[in-house]
């Protein structure tokens, strides 16, 4: 077909088209386009193939990351070297993707953000550019891809909030994160999350409107993931910049170092795990006297959540950890209150400190917090979940344990390492691991492992509790 042409119609309608791409992406190196055109199943094609077709689903809320590609088993992608510049041909891409036979505009950035950073991170990164021995030379890598992305931005205030929370969660959650990020809009505030749907589109739908009341311009809604996410949650379509990190440890140190502050919404074991992240980052004796905002929040419904969350984090990491946040129920206004007054004492800190608004060097995080952590069978067995061990140590493994359960719940190789061997097996100190089994029971129960509707929740880990 012609450029810009599309076709197709119905359930599951393809579409084929010859594409400019458009968001800053004008040429590639023909050793970058070699590359994303290899036909190896575990090379940076199949990579392209799977995250392209998250992003030409933009919008679909589900989160099996087998059932895309088996909806649109023929659909292909290819970055084509042109004098001009470069072409992206899509076969028979998903039509939901173009509207009278133009692709949307904003699919068509987040397809140009998949290129730019799956390119990058082969490129630059892998082939050993940035040193990515050792801690700094891990949040050097974090800092390249992010500034690769243009993203970074010099010379704004402290205004970046990351939104963490659940992509199952009910309508009262879900009604709940807009109505904060609506608040958060209204007083300027830009929003970052996962990039899915729930609780990570929900604040970016409420900001929106905020945003618009208040007639602001150049908003920012970052969507931060990484490839076995994206596969299993299409970005949602109010993400206007997307960044796809190597790894769920990246991704994560990408949320804390251009964060200004976090506001946790009710979630699964996904959102455990970035709590553990951040507090076990916070407990680092080094991060004393860091100014980090963290407010925990959800409807009237979602009281007990967080009340058990706190007694979890209570009971395995002490009482001292609930200094490092707030626990505020129902009252969106006041979280946003709440966090500009947070924001304000970080922008004094990085003046102080004179570290930069839009990076936080300063943060201390651990090598053990960003080595990829390979949730295998053995691997999840030989986490050293026990009290008596440096708390931000226990927080790292009780990180993996949750990791772990994620990989085996949406990602395809823990989803096979599931169907081989059988499930996950945590074991650790017998109090730590009733509790654990306890608020993994609440999250099977209140429908937080997968989305309702598809087939009943089966458990990918055992807690051994006796």
């Amino acid at each position: 077909m012609n450029d810009n042409q599309a076709g197709g119609a119905g359930k599951s309608a393809t579409a084929s088209a010859r594409i400019s791409p458009v968001g800053g992406l004008d040429i590639l190196s023909r050793d970058e386009v070699a590359k994303l055109r290899g036909a190896s199943d575990s090379g940076l094609h199949a990579l392209l193939r799977r995250c392209a077709l998250a992003v030409l689903t933009t919008g679909t809320v589900g989160d099996d990351p087998r059932a895309t590609l088996e909806q649109y088993p023929d659909f292909d992608i290819q970055v084509l070297q042109q004098d001009r510049g470069i072409k992206i041909e899509l076969t028979n891409a998903p039509a939901q993707a173009f509207v009278d036979g133009q692709i949307i505009r904003g699919i068509n950035e987040l397809l140009v953000a998949v290129v730019r950073d799956i390119v990058y991170v082969s490129t630059q990164l892998e082939q050993g550019r940035s040193g990515l021995d050792g801690s700094a030379g891990l949040t050097e890598s974090v800092f390249e891809i992010l500034r690769n992305a243009r993203i970074l931005k010099p010379n704004i205030d402290p205004s970046l909030v990351v939104c963490w929370g659940g992509h199952s969660i009910s309508r009262e959650e879900y009604d709940y994160t807009k109505a904060v990020g609506y608040q958060l809009g209204l007083r300027g505030l830009d929003i970052c999350t996962g990039c899915g749907p729930g609780a990570m589109k929900g604040p970016m739908k409420g900001a929106t409107i905020g945003h618009s009341k208040q007639r602001r311009r150049h908003n920012r809604y970052v969507g931060i993931t990484e490839p076995g996410i994206i596969a299993a949650e299409s970005p949602n379509p109010i993400v206007n910049h997307l960044v796809i990190m190597p790894d769920i440890e990246k991704r994560l140190e990408a949320f804390v170092r251009m964060g200004h502050g976090i506001i946790v919404f009710p979630g699964g074991v996904g959102t455990a795990e970035e709590i553990l992240y951040l507090l076990g980052i916070l407990l680092h004796p080094d991060n004393a006297g860091i100014p980090f905002p963290l407010v925990f929040t959800g409807p009237r419904e979602a009281a007990d959540y967080f009340e058990q969350i706190d007694r979890f984090l209570r009971l395995s990491l002490g009482d001292a950890v609930a200094k490092h946040y707030q626990i505020i129920v129902d009252d969106p206004a006041r979280v946003a209150k709440s966090m500009v007054k947070g924001l304000d004492k970080v922008r004094q800190n990085r003046l102080d400190t004179k570290d930069a608004f839009f990076f936080n060097w300063a943060l201390r995080v651990p090598l053990e917090f960003q080595l990829p952590f390979r949730p295998t069978h053995e691997a999840m067995r030989a986490l050293q979940i026990r009290h008596g061990r440096p708390l931000h140590e226990l927080a790292a493994d009780l990180r993996r344990a949750f990791s772990g359960i994620v990989a085996g719940n949406v990602k395809e190789e823990g989803v096979q390492a599931i169907e081989r061997e059988g499930p996950f097996a945590i074991d650790g100190d017998a109090d730590i691991m009733r509790a654990l089994d306890k608020l993994l029971h609440a999250f099977v129960g209140q429908h937080r492992m997968k989305l309702p509707g598809g087939t009943p929740y089966v458990p990918c880990y055992r807690v051994v509790t006796g």
